[in-house]
């Protein structure tokens, strides 16, 4: 009992350090500037833009038309990765059959050094590692949730900027350049789609409405081209209720996060029970069991 509870409890600290890590390692890389080299945008180079080839998919037994791919296509294009999906496929089979290599070398050696080595300490990461991966599903539900989160809050303030600018004569394109510094998320797609908007107007927004890829982008954007069409009254009027439907939706995305936010914290508070158990309470345990077998 007490290895197990010892056991579990190094399992989760590794478990906690790993994902702070990466929380980290991810805020520290918004941090750097965003502007990208020249030769990035060679078309030469573009690996992103590139399909892989299904040989490469064949030799990994993987097909387009499984349904693990199809899943993971539209997951990720709901997470916005604009590459191909079969890279992430294919990375995701090789990567497990690395670990189950790892796995089944790490853990009988580890098994006879006994907890506390090393080799211990490697197994459960690449155990923890291989179950991230095997079940890689709900954590891209999470970021396409995330990222849908987000995008319905930017474009419920480029809603309300259009609506304050409804009364100028301005463009719509005009309009929709002053929403620029409202956005993150999605100011690179809304950037592609003001430079691509005076070679074809209608395609640019075919085109921004898929890689937006949600139901309240879609909406935008049907009342963005409503707008480019007639820009009267009624359709601005089409926004004001539009802008009321994101508005409940954010909030019901804040009350979902705060209930998940004490379900967490309900979870984190039983951590010191049990370190408290293990610490304070269990040897008294171990004690009394001794005692009882002397008398006995």
């Amino acid at each position: 009992m007490h290895h197990w509870v010892e056991g579990g409890v190094r399992a989760g600290a590794m478990a906690a350090q790993f994902i702070f890590g990466f929380i980290a390692a991810v805020a520290i890389l918004r941090l750097l500037p965003q502007k990208k080299p020249r030769w990035l945008h060679l078309t030469g180079i573009k690996w992103h833009s590139r399909k892989i080839p299904d040989n490469w998919l064949s030799k990994l037994r993987l097909s387009r038309e499984q349904q693990c791919f199809v899943d993971r296509e539209m997951l990720l294009a709901g997470c916005g990765v604009e590459t191909d999906p079969g890279w992430y496929v294919a990375a995701r089979k090789l990567l497990l059959i690395v670990l189950m290599i790892g796995i089944s070398i790490c853990v009988p050696v580890s098994a006879g050094q006994g907890q506390g080595s090393k080799m211990a300490y490697l197994s459960a990461l690449l155990v923890f590692c291989w179950i991230m991966l095997v079940w890689d599903l709900p954590w891209l539900r999470m970021l396409r949730k995330l990222r849908s989160e987000r995008m319905t809050k930017e474009i419920y303030v480029m809603s309300n900027q259009l609506l304050y600018l409804a009364d100028s004569s301005l463009h719509i394109h005009t309009k929709l350049t002053r929403c620029i510094p409202y956005t993150s998320t999605l100011r690179g797609d809304l950037e592609r789609l003001l430079a691509e908007w005076y070679h074809d107007a209608e395609q640019a927004l075919r085109q921004f409405k898929l890689r937006m890829g949600t139901d309240d982008g879609m909406s935008f954007v049907e009342t963005i081209d409503s707008l480019r069409i007639d820009d009267s009254e009624e359709y601005y009027m089409l926004l004001r209720d539009r802008i009321q439907e994101y508005k409940e939706k954010l909030e019901l995305a804040k009350d979902s996060r705060k209930e998940t936010a004490s379900y967490l914290l309900f979870m984190l508070a039983g951590v010191p029970i049990l370190y408290t158990f293990q610490v304070f309470i269990y040897p008294w345990v171990m004690e009394g069991q001794k005692l009882f077998a002397s008398l006995g």
